[in-house]
């Protein structure tokens, strides 16, 4: 059965498109929702799908190698743990924010190590990715050193 969903092919770039955008969607009226202190956290929930996006493409991406892919899919797969510091299945799209932050902390590595032209090519928000980074990359970097991604990351880069 595991086979057989293998061997289906990807979702068409429109259908990809099309999830992303309803992703962003969602996402931005359940942040519009939020007033109080909080709020101001929830604005970088907003980049969620697309710092996930990005690091999907750069996945693809054949002139990233294999130690950096290693550190890109720890970060995706920590989209998807069940457990983690701020689990979606508690507290809905807020639990994006820890993801968020691990997520800027692979891309500022990568921005160290590649020429900025191949991450920002597969970057798709709305606001410039050099611009989103610099405004996350000092607090981010701060909480995914304290988280367990964030340390493994940290490991691959040894």
């Amino acid at each position: 059965m595991v086979n057989d969903q293998l061997k289906k092919p990807l979702p068409s770039e429109s259908e990809q498109r099309d999830f992303y955008q309803k992703l962003r969607y969602r996402i931005q009226n359940w942040v519009e929702s939020k007033t109080g202190k909080g709020s101001r956290l929830m604005k970088y929930v907003m980049f969620a799908p697309d710092f996930f996006h990005l690091l999907m493409k750069l996945m693809l991406d054949n002139r990233i190698d294999s130690k950096s892919k290693s550190m890109i899919g720890a970060g995706i797969l920590y989209f998807f743990a069940p457990v983690d510091l701020l689990p979606e299945v508690i507290l809905g799209p807020a639990g994006f924010a820890d993801d968020v932050v691990v997520a800027v902390y692979i891309v500022n590595t990568l921005l160290n190590k590649y020429p900025k032209e191949i991450i920002t090519s597969h970057w798709a928000g709305d606001e410039h990715l050099l611009d989103v980074i610099s405004k996350l990359a000092g607090t981010g970097n701060k909480w995914a050193s304290r988280l367990p991604a964030g340390k493994m990351v940290k490991r691959f880069l040894k």
